[in-house]
């Protein structure tokens, strides 16, 4: 243990607190994927996670390589946040297949488009935003989807 603590470093507690970062938006991303979970979609927990940790990941690595590694000092951050939702938006297209002539799994293409966000929010530190924003997609899942539903039976409309 003696060790453990010797090696203890500034640095140390700063890339714990980039781990805590990554946590933050892994578990925010979850509850996103929460919903599409349970409504049997494609992409669940599991991947709405993975994509808003890895968007962390991504803007966490930019700002590191722009501002500590003299070598990258011409990386800027905020060109990997742009291209994370670029590649994110490649990842929703694929998702967002047709069934003839109608596209299914658009709101889960969008979800994953938000939890990149939520993710991108969480590894530039902007926790408040990342909770707010995790929060009101989970209201947009939830509410607005009841809201549909009680619209199409009123108007006798299936959505199409």
């Amino acid at each position: 243990m003696h060790t453990l603590l010797a090696s203890w470093s500034p640095d140390t507690t700063i890339q714990l607190s980039l781990v805590g970062r990554l946590l933050i938006a892994a578990i925010l991303g979850s509850m996103l994927g929460l919903e599409r979970t349970l409504a049997g979609k494609h992409a669940g927990m599991r991947t709405y996670a993975l994509v808003s940790m890895g968007s962390s990941l991504f803007v966490i690595a930019g700002t590191l390589a722009s501002f500590e590694l003299s070598m990258f000092s011409a990386v800027n951050p905020l060109v990997v946040a742009a291209n994370v939702v670029l590649g994110v938006g490649f990842l929703g297209t694929g998702l967002a297949m047709f069934k003839g002539e109608h596209p299914v799994e658009l709101t889960t293409a969008a979800g994953l488009w938000l939890a990149a966000g939520v993710g991108m929010a969480a590894g530039f530190g902007l926790y408040t935003l990342s909770i707010g924003s995790t929060i009101i997609g989970m209201l947009i899942f939830s509410l607005i989807l009841k809201f549909e539903n009680r619209m199409r039976r009123r108007f006798g409309t299936n959505g199409e």
